[in-house]
């Protein structure tokens, strides 16, 4: 959220109309602002009785105020009361409010003119026919996506005591509080999110359900939010916020969506269901679900000529060599099957995780130094393999490997070349992480049979198998040939390792991965003199999985790399807003070390002399986000932007209006060209 930007004069003025029995209490108004204040009373009341008063706020086109908790920034309204002796005011009461997310960081606002309703006792020694006078000092903030102000006004007025018309507006705001919950609810805390269950019945309508807690910190108040239905209980789930202890009870609104107005409960510590329903809420409908499937698939076959599916070309390359065996058809349905599971695992777990309240984003997994050491073990031996040193039937790329050779893989293939989000793909993966489990996992699907389609159509289109050579003794050459890439994938992993786990875990890893190429060597002399390597290979499975058992913890230490030609500053949103509120242009930009097409995109078009001149000409702040190791502030701002994954660039212009998302294939010349737009 923008910060403060300045604390307005406010002129105190009194006005003390006190004309007619009409009128319950008359208002004061305040000084000009960004939010227009005025005091007013339903009615006259008599001694002892309750009256009730309402602040009517009133924002300028584009400006917001803030419901009693304001979520992750902002502050809501303040009255402090001056009573006459023997008059009391009970708690405020504020309407349902909406959700306004900006920059990743959720707000409970009105965008509209709302009223906060106030019970007010007068004393009962108050004398009918007389006035009697009140005065509140009412201070709240008022912002717009770009800046903040903090304003006051002193309201003062005075109450009819005796009997007459009452206000009718009055109406329409105390329909638009939420309406009290007959029953409590419950709620338990668990390790990564709060879970709430309120009596809701079976039958009501639920469009697009928030809830808003009235308890502070206790909630990640811009994380999904998961509903289901267990009869006529509703069961809400929300992961934690930044609350130190559990609170004894926990109150808030469930907002029903749109029109259908809330609810207010109050929950006390006790069982909750869980299973049930889920809600599909606003975030799911067919053509939500069409457009997602689409994406991914069209995102998968792009990603067959994306940059971070260049380190398993070899292995694409010896598979299509084989394409001409007489079982193509088995070879590519295995292949398809091992890219669809890879895919689906990942993305199931992705949803598990978050699931449990983990901020994680499509391509976690090369963000854990284990499964970077996992794959770097892979590509050694695959690349002593291409190598010549050992044999292994297994792959899809030797003679007589067979459907189980080509569904490896395809399980390989798959899992190494889906960090990175290309075309079509970003929104995609976005849309999964608000649709229901089985639809997301559909995208998921969709995602893999798009990257698998290329080797499907091989082998069942027998046109296609005839453009390829023929297989012969080339095959064997082409095979060491490729040898070069599979080891410089191995050496950029090493790379990462080093960058995820630091010095000692990337030493000790190659250790391992040395004594694994040499047991794989031993196993291959073993092979040519025709014996048995079953004891031979099992050291070599002993070494690989004890080894990455074995591994030093890594290092806690993230260094996060800025400057460069650009002079970048490591991202946050403090450092967002900072610039947004000094009106500089802004270019943010979200890359990992594991992101080839993030990496290409740096060299053909971020770092560029014509790139840095045009920004330092135009005074442009550049923030450069380093997803490489798993950020949950980053996850959290990538999700409020709708994607799942890195690469992201936004271009914030000067003076405050929108961003823009940038494609994630750059050309040279775009960004030096923004700055003139």
């Amino acid at each position: 959220m923008a910060g403060i930007n300045s604390l307005r004069s406010i002129a105190m003025f009194v006005t003390a109309l006190l004309l007619s029995l009409a009128f319950a209490l008359v208002p004061a108004k305040a000084a000009p602002n960004h939010m227009r204040a005025s005091l007013l009373a339903e009615g006259p009341v008599l001694p002892g009785q309750t009256v009730t008063l309402a602040l009517l706020m009133q924002p300028e086109k584009g400006w917001h105020g803030y419901w009693s908790n304001p979520g992750d920034a902002g502050y809501g309204l303040t009255l402090d009361w001056t009573l006459p002796p023997g008059a009391s005011t009970g708690a405020m009461q504020f309407p349902v409010p909406q959700t306004l997310l900006i920059q990743g960081l959720m707000n409970h606002v009105y965008e509209h003119e709302y009223a906060v309703l106030v019970p007010f006792t007068v004393p009962a020694t108050a004398t009918p026919g007389t006035l009697l006078p009140v005065n509140v000092r009412a201070q709240w903030l008022v912002c717009t996506e770009t800046i903040c102000v903090p304003e006051r006004a002193d309201l003062e007025g005075a109450i009819t005591i005796g009997t007459g018309a009452k206000d009718t507006r009055f109406e329409p705001w105390r329909a638009a509080l939420p309406a009290p919950l007959d029953r409590a609810g419950a709620f338990a805390i668990g390790p990564k999110s709060v879970r709430v269950a309120l009596p809701f019945p079976a039958s009501a309508q639920l469009e697009a359900p928030h809830l808003f807690l009235s308890t502070e910190r206790l909630a990640d108040y811009a994380a999904p939010q998961r509903f289901f239905r267990d009869g006529d209980t509703l069961v809400i789930e929300v992961p934690l916020g930044k609350a130190s202890a559990a609170p004894a009870k926990v109150e808030g609104v469930l907002a029903m969506g749109k029109d259908a107005g809330g609810i207010a409960f109050t929950t006390a510590p006790g069982p909750v269901p869980t299973g049930g329903d889920e809600v599909g809420g606003a975030a799911f409908s067919a053509s939500v679900l069409g457009l997602a499937l689409l994406g991914a698939f069209l995102g998968g076959l792009v990603l067959n000529v994306m940059p971070c599916v260049f380190p398993i070309l070899s292995l694409k390359a010896l598979a299509l060599a084989r394409g001409n065996s007489h079982d193509a058809k088995a070879d590519g349905l295995a292949y398809t099957g091992g890219v669809v599971l890879a895919c689906l695992a990942l993305g199931g777990v992705m949803l598990g995780l978050r699931a449990g309240g983990e901020q994680v984003g499509w391509a976690f997994q090369l963000q854990e130094p284990g499964v970077i050491a996992v794959l770097l073990l892979l590509a050694a031996a695959i690349t002593a393999n291409f190598a010549g040193l050992y044999e292994l039937p297994g792959l899809s790329i030797e003679r007589g490997a067979g459907r189980t050779g080509a569904f490896g893989t395809g399980l390989l293939a798959a899992f190494v070349a889906t960090p990175c989000t290309g075309p079509f793909m970003a929104a995609a993966m976005g849309a999964a992480l608000v649709l229901p489990w089985w639809a997301a996992l559909g995208v998921f699907a969709a995602l893999g049979l798009g990257l698998a389609l290329p080797f499907l159509a091989l082998g069942f289109v027998p046109p296609l198998r005839r453009l390829l050579p023929k297989p012969g003794a080339w095959m064997d050459r082409f095979r060491r040939i490729m040898a070069v890439p599979m080891g410089l994938t191995a050496l950029a992993l090493g790379w990462l390792a080093w960058r995820v786990g630091g010095a000692t875990f990337t030493s000790v890893l190659v250790a391992i991965a040395v004594m694994l190429i040499a047991a794989l060597a031993a196993v291959g002399v073993t092979q040519r003199k025709g014996q048995s390597t079953r004891q031979l290979m099992a050291i070599c499975a002993l070494i690989a999985i004890g080894g990455v058992i074995g591994l030093p913890p890594a290092s806690a230490d993230k260094t996060v790399e800025s400057g460069g030609l650009l002079a970048a500053r490591p991202f946050s949103e403090a450092a967002l807003a900072e610039a947004r509120r000094a009106n500089k242009p802004v270019f943010a930009y979200f890359t990992a070390d594991w992101c080839l097409s993030c990496k290409v995109n740096e060299s053909t078009s971020i770092e560029r002399e014509t790139t840095r001149a045009a920004f330092e000409k135009a005074g442009v702040v550049v923030l450069v986000g380093d997803w490489t190791r798993r950020d949950p502030a980053i996850t959290k701002f990538l999700t409020a932007q709708g994607v799942a994954g890195v690469p992201l660039y936004l271009w914030y212009p000067a003076g405050g209006g929108n961003p823009r998302q940038l494609p994630q294939v750059l050309t040279p010349d775009l960004l030096a060209g923004l700055p003139a737009q």
